[in-house]
């Protein structure tokens, strides 16, 4: 009979597949929290923790599917299953003030869509697209919120309270 320890690990044929899905999961939580700490710095909700949670948990319901021998092509089928489910996320973050007639979130529900898409890419092993699209969501996010503050209006920086409404 076997122990409870090698029912736990028998998925665990060596060590660097240990290792390989270790890193995964690893970077997708790195990866998520590059953008996290960018919202973070911005005082939004989703922040730090969410991000890299979204990233994890998109990157673990890849590997698991791949792990338990769906082929590529079935893949898409829990791509959109995450896509969905992001989706009903970041709905939650965005609020619409209906005295103000502002609607707020916008920026961070497409930040979880986008850690989404870089935790399901860490887990199918693409790994130097992630990195890309991290880079370039953090220039989105840093420099373009610079020039867009460059580029509005004064009057409206004032109604804005010196605050991102994104």
């Amino acid at each position: 009979m076997p122990s409870i320890w090698d029912e736990m690990l028998s998925d665990f044929k060596d060590t660097s597949h240990l290792a390989r899905v270790s890193v995964r999961l690893i970077l997708a939580v790195i990866l998520g929290g590059i953008v996290g700490y960018e919202r973070l710095r911005e005082h939004k909700a989703a922040g730090l923790r969410t991000h890299m949670l979204v990233s994890l948990g998109s990157c673990l319901f890849t590997l698991v599917s791949l792990e338990a021998g769906m082929q590529l092509t079935d893949l898409s089928r829990v791509i959109q299953g995450i896509a969905t489910g992001i989706g009903f996320l970041g709905a939650g973050t965005i609020l619409k003030l209906s005295e103000q007639h502002k609607i707020e979130g916008l920026t961070s529900a497409a930040t979880i869509w986008m850690t989404a898409a870089v935790g399901v890419a860490v887990g199918t092993g693409w790994v130097w697209p992630s990195l890309v699209a991290v880079a370039l969501a953090w220039t989105i996010l840093s420099a373009m919120h610079n020039l867009e503050r460059r580029l509005r209006p004064k009057e409206q920086n004032n109604q804005r309270g010196q605050t991102n409404t994104q």
